[in-house]
């Protein structure tokens, strides 16, 4: 089984106010789906009102993050799943719940995780 990361940026999902609501809900019922089938991993969005800090090996703390990461926010699924194109269902059932398209990347297989 190979675990998969589906994902979207923030500005992916426009949602009219009054439609949160009914997207929270929609989503919510994708995360039971996918635990009661097994699949769920882990799933959240980055909180952005917290800024990202760096630690370097000796504990020292700088704000900011690497140039490459500076737009990292939105919300992530990891789900470990049979297949591609069961990873492509499932970020296909989150697209129709967060109203917008979704990435997806495989995870490398690490036989100690």
């Amino acid at each position: 089984m190979t675990k998969y990361l589906i994902s979207f940026p923030s500005a992916a999902m426009v949602v009219p106010d009054e439609d949160l609501q009914a997207v929270s809900d929609a989503a919510h019922a994708v995360v039971q789906e996918a635990k009661d089938a097994g699949v769920w991993v882990f799933g959240g969005g980055i909180d952005e009102s917290i800024p990202p800090v760096m630690v370097d090996g000796d504990g020292s703390v700088t704000e900011g993050t690497y140039p490459q990461t500076k737009q990292l926010e939105g919300g992530y699924t990891v789900l470990e799943l049979p297949s591609r194109e069961a990873a492509l269902e499932w970020a296909a059932k989150i697209a129709v719940a967060c109203r917008c398209a979704q990435e997806v990347r495989a995870f490398g297989y690490d036989p100690a995780s």
